[in-house]
């Protein structure tokens, strides 16, 4: 589990935006799209491994998976949020946030 005093030093690494935990409902899709082998991370690799969590960016486009309770902090390892939306397609970076909250 990510602590309060982990989560204010955490940023995403390209952006320096602040990151807040996603909720269970969002990491259920995610977990769905990973089973399914349809989501690709932002380095256009096959996500394979399931996430016990994740952080997304205030901008809302973009998850930091979080496995035994690391923190995937590498911009190429993130999802793109609307990458999940389009069945695994890889998209752009200039895509349309999508909101989960």
């Amino acid at each position: 589990m990510i602590t309060d005093e982990l989560l204010t030093i955490l940023c995403c690494p390209e952006t320096q935006q602040p990151l807040t935990p996603v909720d269970p409902i969002l990491i259920t899709k995610v977990n769905g799209a990973i089973a399914k082998g349809t989501l690709r991370t932002r380095g256009g690799q096959k996500v394979t491994r399931l996430t016990d969590g994740g952080l997304v960016r205030d901008d809302r486009r973009y998850l930091y998976a979080v496995r035994q309770g690391i923190p995937v902090m590498l911009r190429e390892e993130s999802i793109s949020l609307s990458n999940l939306e389009s069945s695994g397609n890889r998209t752009r970076d200039t895509e349309t946030p999508i909101s989960y909250t």
